[in-house]
């Protein structure tokens, strides 16, 4: 299967921390690949290499066949790279329509940035509350309002950074349904997340992060049931629980 993103042998450090440390895996077109691992194990700061907020020390980045890492922010985003983050933070002062009306402009003429905006918000279930402050939404429609504004740019790859973290159940089986449906559109997604849930549900792979390597690649069955990710993340009640 073609390859959409291609990570060799990242490094990045911080003073003497390794926070990331010779990472390699691969994301599939059209895939929607499980990043987990517990805190502190290198899961954003490879978003962050992937998506140009940092500099890598050393190793390739590779989108669609293209090596990035000199590339700026901007660029990679043109280039169809998205990605939202752990704590939404909306435009304030404008409503749900304009927030995502201004960034659609950045790539549209007028009247195809209101077609795209409508389209977004309507696949988004966010067009019923088009009007509202955009700082007024609930906790889970602002992570919705940050996904569809990456949408809008028509993005070929997002990296979803905790998009279930602080829901409820219901609120998290509507978010569930709504990655599912961007993913049906075709977009790959790198799903970072805590929920093993949420991640079982919507992922056929997983990559396991752990101390800034990778721990783990496969599966979810087998990645759930691997002694090495059970003793360093999941827990020994999460083994329990999975063979009941």
């Amino acid at each position: 299967m073609e390859q959409i993103l291609e990570i060799k042998g990242l490094n990045k450090s911080f003073g003497g921390v390794h926070a990331v440390a010779d990472v390699s895996f691969s994301v599939s077109k059209g895939e929607m690949m499980g990043l987990i691992g517990p805190n502190g194990s290198g899961k954003s700061t490879c978003v962050n290499l992937i998506s140009g907020v940092y500099t890598c020390d050393s190793g390739e980045v590779l989108f669609c066949g293209r090596n990035i890492l000199k590339y700026s922010i901007p660029r990679r985003a043109r280039l169809g790279i998205g990605r939202t983050f752990q704590s939404p933070k909306p435009f304030t002062g404008i409503s749900v329509y304009n927030s995502v009306f201004t960034v659609a402009l950045q790539h549209n003429s007028f009247k195809h940035a209101a077609i795209k905006t409508r389209e977004v918000l309507e696949m988004t279930d966010l067009y019923g509350n088009r009007d509202m402050p955009s700082e007024k939404l609930s906790i889970e429609l602002r992570k919705w309002l940050d996904m569809a504004r990456i949408l809008v740019t028509e993005p070929k790859l997002i990296m979803l950074d905790e998009v279930m973290a602080g829901l409820n159940p219901i609120e998290m089986n509507e978010s569930i349904e709504l990655v599912r449906r961007i993913n049906e559109t075709g977009v790959t997604i790198v799903f970072i997340e805590h929920v093993m849930k949420a991640v079982v549900s919507l992922c056929k792979r997983i990559v396991v992060l752990n101390e800034g390597r990778v721990l783990c690649d496969g599966l979810p069955d087998d990645v759930m049931t691997n002694h090495d990710v059970i003793a360093a993340y999941l827990g020994e009640g999460y083994a329990d629980a999975a063979t009941q």
